[in-house]
Parts: C-alpha cells; sequence; structure tokens
C-alpha cells in the first residue's frame, strides 16, 4: 500500500539538538542566529526509546490490540507504564476491568537467528482470536529490525485473511534507534493511523468540531477540563490519539481545525491535514499556568473567529482564581527552582514558577529545536537571561551532580534523585488530577506550598541514602562529557 505520510525522524528538524548545555543569554542568541551546533556527550545514561512513545500514543485505542514485535523486554516497558496509566485514566471514566490488549511475539534466539516473521503471523492469529478488535498494531522493535523481518508483508497477508471481518492489521516502524529523539514515535504512530486506518476516506465536515491531538501523559480531568473551556467559546473537541474510539479515528479529517495539546505533539500531522483536507491549525503552548492557558485559548479563538467568547471566559475564569495565587505567592516569591521535564511541561513548569515569583535556576529540557525559541524568549520575559539550559534526554548524573551546587529550594520534576537530596520535589506532570486550565493553576500552586510545608520525608531520608555516583565526580564539572563542536 503506497504511504501517504512517509515515516520521518525529529532529529532533521531544523536546530535539533539532544546535547547542549548553557546560560539562556548564550543559547538563545547562538539559536536566533542560527548557529546552535549540536554536541555529543561521550558518555551517556541512557535516552528513551522511540517505540516507547508510538506504543503510549496507541496503546489506549479502544477496540484494538497491540502486538510488540520484539522480545519480552521490551514489552515491560508497557507492563509497568503504559498499562498502568490506561488503568487509572479507565478508573476514573468508570472502566473498571477488562483485559489488557498488549501481546508479544516474544522473539527468542531461535527466531534472531532464523527470522520471526511465521512467529508475528501467529500472534496476529492469536491476538484476534482472543479480542476480535477493529485495529491490531504491530510495533516494530530494534530486534526485529536487525534480522529484517518484513513486517508490512505479514500484516498485509494477515489482513487479507481476515478481509471479512474487516479487520485492520497496521504495521508501526518505530524501532528503537530510528531516532535520538523519542517524540518520533508519536509521528510514526499518527502516520499509521492515516496510512493504515483513515485512508483515503473525506467524511462530511462537522460544524464546530475541533481536533485536539494529546499526548498519553493527560490525565481524564485534564481532557475534562479542555472540552469544558472550548465548549465555552462554542467548539467541541475530538480528543486523540488518547482513549479514542475506531469512529474519533475516522472523525478526523471532518474537523473544521486541528489544535496540538503542546508545541511537539502531532505539528507534522497537523500540518499534513491542512495540505491534504484543508484543516486549519494553530501551534501554541501546552495550557498549564494563566499566562499559557491565555496564550493556548487565544491562539484557537484567532483560528477560528471567537475571539469575544474567549476573552469574556479568560476574564470570567481569572477573576475566580487570582484572589488565591495572590496568597501563595507571598508563600513563594523569591525561592529558587530547577525544573526536569519534557518540552512542553518544562515551559509550562516555568511558566507557573514565574507565575508564584519564583526563580529559576535550571531548566532540564529533552531537545531543542529552532521551534522553540519563542517558548524560551517568554521565559526570559519571566526569568531573565542567567538561567541554564541544560539538553539532556534522561542524564540523571547530570542532574544530581548540579543539584547539589545550585541546592535549589524546590526541584519540579521525576523526584527520584532530587528527593534523596533532601530537596522539596513536586512533579508537574500528574496523570490522575488536574493539572489544564485556570483551576489547575490552583491544584499546582497548593502542590508547591504542599512540597515545601511537608519535606519531612525527603529532608529525613537524605542523610541515609546512597548515591550511585563517586564523590569525585559530584564534586567535578557536571557536564564534562559533554564536547562542543568547533565552531
Amino acid at each position: 500500500m503506497d504511504r501517504q505520510i512517509a515515516d520521518t525522524i525529529r532529529d532533521k528538524h531544523p536546530g535539533f539538538s539532544d546535547a547542549q548545555v548553557g546560560p539562556a543569554a548564550e543559547i538563545q542568541d547562538k539559536a536566533r542566529r542560527h548557529c546552535l551546533k549540536t554536541a555529543h556527550r561521550t558518555f551517556e545514561q541512557g535516552i528513551q526509546c522511540v517505540q516507547v512513545n508510538s506504543m503510549n500514543a496507541l496503546i489506549s485505542l479502544r477496540d484494538t490490540v497491540m502486538i510488540i514485535h520484539a522480545p519480552l523486554g521490551c514489552s515491560g516497558c508497557a507492563a509497568v507504564g503504559a498499562l498502568d496509566r490506561l488503568a487509572v485514566y479507565k478508573h476514573h471514566r468508570g472502566i473498571d476491568g477488562g483485559a489488557d490488549n498488549l501481546i508479544s511475539s516474544a522473539l527468542g534466539e531461535k527466531e534472531v537467528i532464523l527470522g520471526g516473521e511465521r512467529r508475528l503471523a501467529e500472534t496476529i492469529d492469536t491476538a484476534i482470536e482472543r479480542h476480535n478488535p477493529k485495529i491490531v498494531f504491530v510495533l516494530a522493535s530494534c530486534a526485529s529490525a536487525i534480522i529484517g523481518d518484513d513486517i508490512d508483508a505479514v500484516a498485509a497477508e494477515s489482513e487479507r485473511k481476515y478481509r471479512e471481518r474487516g479487520i485492520i492489521i497496521a504495521p508501526v516502524h518505530c524501532e528503537g534507534f530510528k531516532s535520538r529523539n523519542h517524540a518520533t514515535g508519536y509521528d510514526l504512530a499518527l502516520a499509521t493511523l492515516q496510512n493504515y486506518v483513515i485512508r483515503d476516506a473525506r467524511p462530511e465536515k462537522q460544524k464546530g468540531l475541533i481536533n485536539l491531538f494529546a499526548t498519553h501523559s493527560l490525565s481524564y480531568a485534564d481532557q475534562t477540563e479542555m472540552k469544558r473551556m472550548l465548549r465555552a467559546i462554542g467548539l467541541e473537541a475530538n480528543i486523540l490519539p488518547y482513549h479514542a474510539t475506531y469512529e474519533d479515528i475516522m472523525k478526523i479529517p471532518a474537523a473544521e481545525y486541528s489544535i496540538s495539546v503542546c508545541q511537539i505533539f502531532g505539528d507534522e500531522y497537523l500540518a499534513f491535514l491542512k495540505e491534504k483536507y484543508g484543516i486549519p491549525y494553530a501551534k501554541t503552548c501546552m495550557p498549564i499556568g494563566t499566562r499559557s492557558v491565555e496564550r493556548w485559548l487565544r491562539a484557537i479563538a484567532e483560528l477560528t473567529g471567537r475571539q469575544q467568547e474567549a476573552e469574556a471566559f479568560i476574564a470570567a475564569e481569572k477573576a475566580a482564581v487570582e484572589e488565591e495565587i495572590a496568597a501563595i505567592r507571598k508563600k513563594t516569591a523569591g525561592l529558587k527552582v530547577c525544573i526536569t521535564a519534557g518540552t512542553g511541561r518544562g515551559f509550562a513548569a516555568a511558566t507557573i514558577a514565574g507565575e508564584f515569583g519564583m526563580r529559576l535556576l535550571c531548566i532540564h529540557t529533552p531537545y531543542y529545536e529552532d521551534a522553540y525559541y519563542p517558548e524560551f524568549e517568554l521565559i526570559e520575559e519571566l526569568h531573565g537571561s542567567d538561567f541554564l539550559i541544560n539538553v539532556a534526554d534522561m542524564q540523571p548524573y547530570e542532574q544530581t551532580n548540579l543539584l547539589l551546587k545550585y541546592k535549589p529550594d524546590l526541584f519540579i520534576g521525576m523526584a527520584n534523585w532530587a528527593s534523596r537530596l533532601g530537596i522539596p520535589t513536586m512533579h508537574i506532570l500528574d496523570a490522575k488530577r488536574p493539572t489544564f486550565g485556570f483551576r489547575g493553576v490552583l491544584y499546582l500552586g497548593r502542590k508547591i506550598e504542599d512540597a515545601l510545608d511537608n519535606n519531612n520525608f525527603n529532608r529525613k531520608l537524605a542523610p541515609h541514602t546512597y548515591l550511585p555516583f563517586r564523590s569525585a565526580w559530584l564534586k567535578d564539572d557536571p557536564f564534562k562529557f559533554i564536547e562542543f563542536p568547533r565552531d
């Protein structure tokens, strides 16, 4: 089958870098002049896998089965990550129970030597017998790609076999080594939906319908809040792909508009939908923090011609939260903060910190590219240009070293290492509670208060914990393993 969207990798985006460090003023100046060259780490503690994000994007789609064509280890990520998050999401929707829709082809030594295509075909048969799905996703892996298994051919043959039942078999070429930017996995997942599910369908347009492409990390509360905000300005959201139905997917071309929940999710697919179906779109920030929520809503209002409705909604919502935000700011103003988060949530966390009067010392973000220049520019408006930008995808050895030197009053991000240092911690990624919209600002503000007022666990943990790093390293330059290209 001819693909409408070819596989792409984000490493080729203008200004892409996954290894960089320096003051914001320096990084931004080089980016503005298109002179920011990616550096290289001579040592890495690990990076995130492309396959994981393809899995995260597709695993929650209803009436589907996902086959990880790999050794069992690749499926372990789903068992402890995506399936746990999905179970929480389903519980909040009142959908408890039901079988997990994940199957591994469990490639072993025999398949690695002789090929795993027969094993894959048998696994597809098993998946259909157990679940009777509408769609079967077949995810490639490093192992299946290295041995050269043709998952396209196996998928096509299986689809012919089950043609009378109308089952779609959709391959996803998300080999872990395909890209150093794990967000590529989202692009590959959305391309698969277009190439193998929507195909050339052209449904009738639905007035007021807006495609809202959102990451798997959104809580049910955040989805509900976004729908409420969009309905307030006369729009109905088709949220994709997390927990969407086959019918939701097929409505994508019927939408009048498209929007993404953050800067990196779905931007290439949004451009494709505009080119193929004439669906206009806006690229904007994640709606966390009052400034970001305003930007997000105003971008949608400008796109759809609903500025008056949006401004009325913004005014009413801000008035309801301003008093409590001011009260929290009295406790947090002047505190020093370090942030480690995904790109969109990292920008949001920096915005939240600025709104509560805190001073940003450093921000660890997985990637940098030219498209992020305006976002860092907005952070500079809140925090100045002295804060450190560390472009690092999962390098806790750098993070731990830097936190020991900076000694922030608060750390926003995954707490594993910061907690062991006795630092108050909180995370802006909450899959169970509301973080979006004006109401989310209050929730996060209260969460910051709680982290500062109740730090006994971290404080008492610090003297009894063990850091897996040599003391000599912790006294050294945290970025000694980054080699910068010559100008």
